[in-house]
């Protein structure tokens, strides 16, 4: 096709493939396109938009013309619109001279964008675009044809070995044209303005293929990488009008949106973490000599050594806070979690091998990583807090949430980690220096207007002012910090031990109470009552469907994670033992159930808000007992309703003409009389109404001694006596046979029972 064909095509097959921006075209759906389910559609397009694929030539071929399409502005992430609409330039150089008024009986503002970008910005905007698409499987996001592209562009544009390849040239040896005129833009003031982009340099003003092929491989990678960045949302923009050190946090509060991210949408951008933390660490070593540096070092390595700190930190600091205080109290965190983690460790994704050790000892964390540490300290101190107060309201007896917990502690646990935390937290608490203002405004807005390329601060050798530029960037200059190994802190932290270890003896408590439920199974008790059937009291776990296993699991990761705990924070066993003796104040006289923790009062116990929190999670319970007329209590899920109406009036009717009789055989002072009292009356019942008038008002009217048939209305009994049945006709024994049977069996466990309640006189026999 002729480029003019291709170029009234290409908008239409960006949106076919991407899907509309509006959400009501699907496209090719590659989020939920797998391999697994659809092999022949996964490989087609994965094939279709490789990097060396048909379309992305296309895209280059329409690239050397100049072509530019049409983006809505309204379509942006919320932030970045407003700033837009406001006229306010976002700091982000991809959209310097872009933005265009709308022609003439448009509507809203439009970004002119090239091929390139106008496919990156549809295959990044698809992400965090709701569309009703029918899912029919379970569709796992990183099997995702999505996600193996964006896995794909990354190792192509930002490469940790070699350079980005060449686009190809639809014209060899030939000038691409000049652009062509641009529509004048809206005028937008910021700090970068005065900068040159790099990005502007190699697109607005393109370059010809002679041009040095490094430095036209740098543009893609920027845009790339600021439209993986976009994944964020949550975008900062500054105001012309605003402090030169504005926080990116009163920025955040300025252009403030409601958003929530998928667990997809956070799976991607740890991708992208881990890719990027590979990529920088792939950076050459630096020559001794300052001169030769400023000859050999390539835009991709001046890349690699900024790539960090200026695209990303920033934003995913906002992004990592945002789900860190939204983000729902479930096991579904942990993919937030593990993001989080993957960005703290760039020593995992750092090209040398571990040294080869017989032991499997924990790998301590080298010294040339503290410049990282203390660069990004709010992103272990801060965030570490925050991950205190949503443990100290999760569950910690399901196995996921302990896992979350043992995963964090671990990670700060590694050898030397803590103590280089410390170190940037003193740097920080340092008392301030005199800056010059010029440069205190620099060093404060790290990540100014324009490309990386466009002005490099001045190497700062104070460590002290660099943590404290990192911090008063993100957190502004009147921001309060807390430090991470201060008394406040520390008291979070045992309070966390404390729930762990109650946690654990709530998962030992689920755990000896499943064993005693399968150990009284015999069979005499599918007649009778058991006390959790009558009383209700046992509520379950999630423990209780995973079984033994899980419970242990638990139990492994609340031990290590506590002990990972101890060696971060340096707690004593004394603290412990005081831990340990407190969560075992309220036990009952088993000591396996602990009640709420709670203080008493003339009006009786009151809770304590660490009560209430425990029996939100299900870490305590009141044991809550049916008090009144085992005969009146509500009909059960094991029993059948008719049969319980039934049988309530047949015994109704017994006790009414045998009550007499009853009263006498009970009054007897031997075996017969005990034997009746213990299977006709309730004394415990007696007793409490006696003090209770409502119990009172709630019980028959007949309280002395009764016949209950309730128990025959049980599904257990009914099946147990159908199993009788059908055995005996196995031996040839007639129904009359079976009863018979049943009754000798029924009389001989009651005279067990009375001797095992009442006590045996020999004298009596």
């Amino acid at each position: 096709f002729s480029l003019k064909e291709l170029h009234g095509i290409f908008p239409w097959l960006v949106e076919s493939i991407f899907g509309s921006l509006d959400g009501i075209i699907v496209g090719w759906n590659l989020r939920c396109l797998q391999g697994r389910t659809n092999p022949n559609e996964y490989s087609v397009a994965l094939d279709f938009l490789d990097p060396s694929g048909p379309m992305m030539k296309l895209v280059y071929k329409l690239q050397a013309e100049e072509y530019r399409y049409d983006f809505p502005v309204s379509y942006l992430p919320g932030p970045v619109k407003a700033s837009i609409q406001e006229q306010v330039l976002p700091e982000c150089s991809l959209y310097h001279n872009k933005v265009q008024f709308p022609s003439s009986g448009g509507l809203g503002l439009n970004l002119a964008l090239n091929p390139f970008e106008y496919y990156m910005f549809y295959f990044a905007i698809s992400l965090i675009t709701q569309r009703n698409s029918p899912v029919t499987h379970h569709v796992s996001p990183s099997n995702s044809a999505y996600f193996i592209l964006v896995d794909t562009y990354l190792k192509c544009f930002l490469p940790t070995e070699g350079s980005v390849l060449p686009p190809p040239s639809s014209n060899p040896g030939g000038a691409i044209p000049s652009p062509t005129p641009r529509s004048p833009a809206v005028p937008f003031s910021s700090y970068g303005m005065h900068h040159t982009s790099l990005l502007k340099r190699h697109i607005a003003h393109q370059p010809s293929v002679n041009a040095d092929p490094a430095s036209q491989e740098i543009w893609r990678s920027e845009t790339l990488l600021q439209l993986e960045v976009l994944h964020y949302r949550l975008s900062i923009s500054s105001k012309h009008h605003g402090s030169p050190a504005q926080s990116s946090y009163q920025a955040l509060h300025a252009y403030q949106e409601s958003f929530k991210p998928t667990e997809e949408h956070v799976l991607v951008v740890r991708l992208l973490v881990k890719h990027l933390h590979a990529f920088s660490n792939s950076l050459k070593p630096e020559p001794l000599s300052p001169s030769a540096h400023s000859h050999t070092a390539s835009p991709l390595e001046e890349f690699k050594r900024v790539v960090i700190p200026r695209f990303v930190q920033e934003k995913l600091y906002i992004f990592l806070q945002h789900c860190f205080g939204h983000w729902p109290l479930d096991a579904s965190f942990r993919a937030v979690l593990e993001m989080w983690l993957s960005y703290l460790q760039p020593w995992r994704y750092a090209p040398e091998k571990p040294a080869q050790s017989t032991e499997p000892l924990p790998r301590s964390v080298s010294e040339k990583w503290a410049a990282f540490i203390q660069e990004n300290l709010l992103m272990y101190t801060k965030l570490f807090v925050g991950f205190l107060n949503r443990a100290l309201r999760t569950d910690l007896v399901s196995p996921k949430n302990a896992l979350m917990v043992f995963r964090v502690a671990k990670v700060f646990a590694q050898p030397n980690l803590a103590e280089m935390i410390l170190k940037g937290e003193q740097l920080f608490l340092e008392p301030e220096l005199v800056i010059p203002h010029r440069q205190h405004r620099l060093l404060m807005s790290p990540t100014l207007g324009g490309s990386f390329l466009s002005s490099r601060s001045p190497a700062v050798t104070d460590a002290s002012f660099k943590v404290k530029s990192h911090v008063y960037s993100l957190e502004g200059q009147d921001f309060q910090y807390k430090q991470m190994f201060g008394a406040e802190v520390r008291n979070l932290v045992l309070k966390l031990a404390q729930l762990i270890c109650q946690a654990q003896q709530t998962a030992k408590s689920i755990s000896d109470h499943s064993a005693e439920t399968m150990a009284s199974q015999s069979f005499f008790s599918w007649f009778r009552f058991t006390t959790s059937e009558v009383n209700g009291s046992y509520t379950g776990n999630d423990l209780d469907e995973m079984g033994q296993d899980s419970i242990k699991k638990t139990d492994e990761y609340l031990e290590k994670a506590l002990e990972y705990l101890c060696q971060i924070f340096k707690l004593s066993e004394a603290q412990l033992t005081q831990m340990m003796m407190k969560c075992g104040t309220a036990q009952d006289e088993n000591g396996k159930k602990q009640l709420p923790d709670c203080i008493a009062s003339e009006n009786g116990l009151i809770l304590t808000p660490l009560g209430r929190y425990q029996i939100i999670n299900g870490l305590r319970r009141f044991e809550l007992q049916y008090q009144g007329d085992t005969e009146l209590q509500p009909i059960r899920s094991y029993e059948n309703a008719a049969l319980v109406r039934l049988l309530f009036r047949l015994s109704s009717m017994l006790n009414a003409r045998f009550a007499d009789q009853m009263e006498v055989l009970c009054s007897r002072d031997d075996f017969v009389g005990r034997l009746c009292r213990y299977h006709l009356t309730n004394p415990q019942l007696l007793q409490k109404i006696r003090y209770s008038p409502v119990l009172r008002d709630r019980t028959s009217q007949n309280l002395g001694p009764r016949i209950s048939l309730r128990f025959l209305a049980s599904y257990r009994t009914l099946i147990s006596l159908l199993m009788i049945y059908f055995l005996a006709s196995w031996f040839y024994v007639g129904p009359v046979g079976c009863t018979f049977i049943i009754l000798i069996g029924y009389f001989l466990y009651a005279v067990i029972m009375t001797f095992f309640f009442e006590g045996w006189k020999p004298h009596e026999h």
